[in-house]
């Protein structure tokens, strides 16, 4: 089997790639000319052009694979940004048109929790989306726009709807790596919002485990949440990381307002992901 994988160079792409490598699985990355020095500790083949403006012959170029992990997405993390549907969304839809157009069988799509917007609770992926963010709206729209074609030209189709990650790797604007910048500075505090609000957080590396069993099943599996399916306050999650890592640093908490484009407390239902982990093992 031969597994291409865009966004290869990114914080998910590079720890998919070494679980396709563990389990000797022929990999070929997708990458920008500019961000291809990114791969130089992972064996697989590297194909260079940027998805915007793909040639007519990009599947040709990726040595035909049979499945097609979807990562690539531009304009993050600022989620409110007109961009997401106003370029990346119809440049996504044309690049993996013509991938299922050239004879590709099996796509994987990141999504996101994004998509269920302002939803409390528990979520599962049967409830309806409501998008409250053109991040969120565009993806979802591609799902939607994929789901059309499917039924005008069959392919099997998984959309790795994510949640919370962390892990090797996470963009330094993320949150572990700014408090453990700022530990290593000497910083006595912390600046973060009160804490309170209940996330699902995985492991990039458990993520990528997860992404990689979906893709390795060529099944028309649709959409599938993956993450942990255990909430934890964002200041649990912190204390925890400041403790395991034996650093003296304080939390200034209720420096920053609570997100307004996610509510105070989801997660995701695992029965879905569950079972599909535990076929493919």
């Amino acid at each position: 089997m031969k597994v291409a994988v865009t966004g290869a160079t990114g914080f998910i792409g590079r720890h998919v790639l070494a679980e396709l490598e563990k389990r000797s699985v022929e990999s070929i990355a997708l990458v920008r000319p500019s961000s291809v020095n990114g791969l130089d500790h992972i064996r697989c083949s590297v194909v260079e052009f940027d998805l915007h403006t793909a040639p007519s012959n990009a599947f040709e170029l990726m040595g035909h694979p049979d499945v097609l992990i979807h990562l690539a997405w531009s304009g993050l993390p600022n989620y409110k940004s007109l961009h997401h549907f106003e370029q990346e969304l119809p440049a996504q839809y044309r690049f993996l048109k013509k991938m299922i157009e050239s004879g590709l069988q099996t796509l994987v799509v990141a999504g996101t929790c994004l998509e269920y917007g302002m939803q409390s609770g528990s979520l599962s992926e049967g409830q309806q989306v409501q998008p409250s963010n053109p991040y969120g709206f565009a993806k979802d729209m591609l799902r939607c726009q994929l789901e059309y074609l499917k039924a005008a030209s069959p392919f099997k189709l998984t959309w790795a709807r994510l949640f919370y990650l962390y892990g090797e790797g996470q963009p330094e604007s993320s949150l572990f790596p700014q408090l453990r910048r700022a530990a290593e500075e000497g910083a006595q505090l912390f600046n973060m919002s009160g804490g309170e609000q209940l996330r699902d957080y995985l492991s990039v590396t458990a993520t990528a485990r997860h992404i990689v069993s979906l893709a390795l099943a060529e099944k028309d599996i649709g959409v599938i949440n993956v993450c942990s399916g255990i909430p934890i306050s964002v200041r649990k999650l912190v204390e925890g990381w400041i403790k395991e890592s034996g650093w003296s640093i304080r939390l200034n908490l209720g420096h920053y307002p609570y997100p307004d484009y996610e509510p105070m407390a989801f997660w995701g239902d695992t029965q879905k992901i569950s079972s599909y982990i535990n076929e493919a093992t």
